[in-house]
């Protein structure tokens, strides 16, 4: 399970260097690819396949599961992290998030999420009030 915030930098390579408590489970291969609210999504080989699995079961004559297929998969990217803990994320997937040099990178439980600092911290001020204002709902029997 991947948890926590951290705050590293991408090199001039577009290169960004794994937290150290992320690597072991990234070790194998991650896929990066876009995600929701303009973040990415950076999930190891395993989970990426689960929810390829997931998506191919949906039928094909649903517009969305066919419109969210086309984005999620074309622009994945995948790769193994190199000895530093280091994957290179693609123009087009630093162009999508408007990665800047300063970087956030969240656990999200099953995958890693990158964002924009600057992005983070605009969204993180606007969800912390409805987070902390949530009562029901979200889990099946509440906390």
């Amino acid at each position: 399970m991947f948890l926590g915030t951290h705050t590293p930098r991408l090199d001039d390579k577009g290169r960004l260097i794994l937290p150290a408590r992320f690597r072991d489970e990234l070790a194998g291969g991650v896929v990066i690819t876009k995600g929701q609210e303009r973040c990415l999504y950076v999930f190891p080989l395993p989970e990426f396949q689960r929810i390829a699995d997931q998506l191919r079961q949906q039928p094909m004559t649903h517009k969305a599961a066919r419109a969210y297929s086309r984005v999620f998969f074309a622009s994945a990217h995948d790769e193994v992290p190199d000895r530093q803990g280091r994957v290179t994320i693609p123009a087009h997937l630093r162009a999508y998030a408007e990665l800047d040099r300063d970087l956030v990178v969240i656990g999200a439980s099953t995958r890693v999420e990158v964002w924009d600092r600057s992005k983070w911290d605009a969204y993180l001020a606007e969800s912390e009030e409805e987070f902390s204002d949530i009562s029901e709902g979200v889990l099946p029997g509440g906390l």
